[in-house]
């Protein structure tokens, strides 16, 4: 069974940013992620991770970088590095990873081969370091206008040819139905490949059940799968965030 991450970015908005942390933890979640970290007091982070039990589950690396383009890989690089360093300190195993937008002028398979060679040189920090690395497609119809990489497809395809067991997909569901549908069927044919999951509902990225998408239907498959990892809770509530958590637990008994 896989555990429910609580995005604290985008869930309990309305209390200081470590108080949201305890605002997880007393709606009965025992982990959580966020985003960028730089900005962040790490230290007290780990002062309320371990005081109240909870695991982190993914953050970004900072600074990301745009590795569309090669020449800014070495600013990629350097931010794996650095947020290794800081993922060690949080126990934390996964970290996520954006490609940047698209570079005008230059042909897609350029930009896609950097992507490649720029995560087969990470992959060699990663795999030493025992974290995972996750590339996450996001819409470009809705939330990321310029983005390269919006599709999944593209994105498994990324994952073959880097071809290392510490980079994976993010597999945003929100995002993916936006732009591809055909949830389930991408999902199972693909599990092997995908490292975390995010769920969001369409249209308006609100928690599930508030939208178009059959949560029930789409995570029963992918227990099925055998999948214990994470899954994201990264929506922005329509109501008070811990009943919009709790609504989601309601979805996870019908399995």
């Amino acid at each position: 069974m896989a555990r429910l991450s609580v995005c604290i970015e985008m869930i309990f908005r309305e209390l200081p940013f470590l108080d949201r942390i305890d605002a997880a933890a007393d709606a009965g979640f025992d982990c959580f992620e966020f985003w960028n970290w730089r900005s962040k007091d790490i230290k007290g982070i780990l002062q309320k991770k371990q005081k109240r039990g909870l695991a982190v589950s993914t953050f970004c690396v900072e600074p990301m970088g745009r590795i569309v383009d090669s020449n800014t890989r070495h600013e990629f690089i350097t931010g794996v590095k650095d947020t290794i360093d800081v993922a060690h300190k949080l126990e934390c195993p996964r970290l996520l990873v954006t490609t940047g937008n698209e570079t005008e002028g230059v042909s897609r398979r350029t930009q896609h081969k950097s992507i490649v060679d720029s995560l087969k040189e990470a992959a060699k920090l990663v795999e030493k370091a025992d974290v995972t690395l996750l590339l996450e497609p996001l819409n470009i119809l809705v939330d990321h206008r310029g983005y390269y990489l919006s599709s999944s497809k593209e994105g498994f395809e990324i994952i073959r040819e880097v071809d290392s067991p510490n980079i994976k997909l993010l597999y945003d569901i929100y995002h993916q139905q936006i732009t591809e549908g055909n949830l389930i069927e991408t999902i199972t044919k693909n599990i092997s490949l995908i490292g975390h999951f995010h769920v969001g509902d369409v249209p308006g990225r609100h928690e599930p059940g508030t939208g178009e998408i059959n949560y029930a239907n789409v995570l029963k498959e992918i227990d099925k799968t055998g999948y214990d990892g994470f899954i994201g809770l990264e929506f922005k509530p329509v109501t008070d965030g811990k009943e919009a958590l709790n609504k989601v637990r309601k979805i996870l008994e019908l399995l």
